[in-house]
């Protein structure tokens, strides 16, 4: 099982057994739980490199 969760003002925190593929389906380095970037400014693209910071602003919670 896996979880994802929204961080506020930061990245998506994905754990738990899953398989991060790239645009052609094609399986990317295998990581035990990875931080993906929500804001667009990481340079390591999907992964968050907290370029975000003082730049991106963004609460989410459940309804």
């Amino acid at each position: 099982m896996s979880d994802i969760k929204v961080l506020d003002n930061g990245p998506l925190l994905v754990t738990g057994e899953f398989t991060l593929l790239d645009g052609e389906g094609n399986p990317m380095e295998r990581k035990e739980k990875v931080h993906l970037c929500r804001c667009g400014l990481s340079s390591n693209k999907p992964y968050c490199n907290g370029a975000h910071k003082g730049q991106f602003e963004s609460v989410v919670r459940a309804e």
